[in-house]
C-alpha cells in the first residue's frame, strides 16, 4: 500500500498503522502472533540461572522477535521517495482493504488521519522500463480486461526520482495493451469503471486497478470526506444556474434604478 503525506512520514507510518490494523482486524479478524513471547516469558521465570545464559537468552529472544517482525501483517519498508510511505502487505487483499477504508469514510464523513493524504493499493510492481512494464502488464490486466470481461477505463500516470520514462508513451502502450486483451475496452475520463494506477519511483513501476477512483476523490483521505456543502463552499462554480441568475438580479436592479435617477436629473 503507498500513502503520501505533507512532510512528517513519522507521523504518517503511525497512522497507517492505526488504520490499516482497525480495518484490517475487521475484515480479516485479528492478526495471529507466534508464541515467541510465550517462550520470552518462560524463560523470565527461570530466576535460577546466571547472568551470561540469561543475557544469551535475552538476546536470542531479541533476535526472534525481530524476525517475527518481518512477518508482521502489515510493516513499514523505504519507498525511495520524500514524503511516500510504504506500507508492505501479508495475508490480505490491498485493493479489498484500501476500498473497504474509503467506502466507509466516504459514507460517514468521518475524519481518521491528519497527515496521510493518498492511500493506494499497490498489487503489482515490476521494472520500471517500458519492455519490462509492456511485458509484465500483458498478464496483470488479464483479470480486469481480457474477453469475455470489458469495462471503461482510465490510467493515471505519476513518476517520483525517475526521468527517463514519457508519461504519453507509458499510457500509450498500455492503454494499448488493455484494448489487445479485449477491443470492447473503452477509455472513459469522467466515470470509468476502473483507474489503472502506475506509481514509478525510481526504477520501480507499482501497478493497481482500482475501482470508484473518481467518486473516492483519487483515494484522498482528506477530501473523501468533505460533504457536498464543502465543496460548494471551496468552489463557487458550482453554483446552479439559478442560484447564479438570483446573485446577479438584485445587482442589475440597483444599476438600473441609478440609470433612470440620472436621466430624470
Amino acid at each position: 500500500i503507498l500513502i503520501t503525506c505533507n512532510m512528517n512520514e513519522r507521523k504518517c507510518v503511525g497512522e497507517a498503522y492505526s488504520l490499516l490494523g482497525e480495518y484490517g482486524d475487521l475484515l480479516y479478524g485479528p492478526e495471529q502472533f507466534s508464541d515467541h513471547e510465550e517462550r520470552l516469558s518462560g524463560s523470565e521465570r527461570e530466576e535460577d540461572e546466571d547472568d551470561v545464559e540469561a543475557a544469551l537468552k535475552k538476546e536470542v529472544g531479541q533476535i526472534r522477535a525481530s524476525t517475527e517482525q518481518k512477518l508482521r501483517r502489515f510493516q513499514s519498508v523505504e519507498s525511495g521517495a520524500n514524503n511516500v510511505v510504504f506500507i508492505r502487505t501479508r495475508g490480505i487483499e490491498p485493493e479489498n482493504l484500501v476500498h473497504h477504508i474509503l467506502k466507509d469514510m466516504h459514507a460517514t464523513k468521518k475524519k481518521k488521519t491528519r497527515v496521510i493524504l493518498r492511500m493506494l493499493p499497490i498489487s503489482g510492481t515490476c521494472k520500471a522500463f517500458m519492455e519490462d512494464m509492456k511485458k509484465y502488464t500483458e498478464t496483470f490486466f488479464e483479470p480486469w480486461f481480457k474477453a469475455p470481461n470489458k469495462s471503461t477505463f482510465q490510467i493515471v500516470y505519476k513518476a517520483r526520482n525517475n526521468s527517463h520514462m514519457s508519461r504519453e508513451e507509458v499510457i500509450k502502450e498500455l492503454a494499448g495493451i488493455v484494448g489487445s486483451l479485449n477491443p470492447e475496452n473503452k477509455v472513459d475520463l469522467n466515470n470509468p469503471q476502473y483507474t489503472i494506477v502506475v506509481e514509478i519511483i525510481k526504477n520501480v513501476c507499482c501497478l493497481s486497478v482500482v475501482k470508484d477512483y473518481v467518486l473516492f476523490r483519487k483515494y484522498n483521505l482528506q477530501e473523501v470526506v468533505k460533504s457536498n456543502k464543502d465543496d460548494t463552499q471551496k468552489n463557487p462554480s458550482s453554483l446552479t444556474e439559478d442560484q447564479n441568475s438570483k446573485i446577479v438580479k438584485p445587482e442589475t436592479e440597483e444599476k438600473s434604478s441609478k440609470e433612470v435617477k440620472q436621466e430624470n436629473r
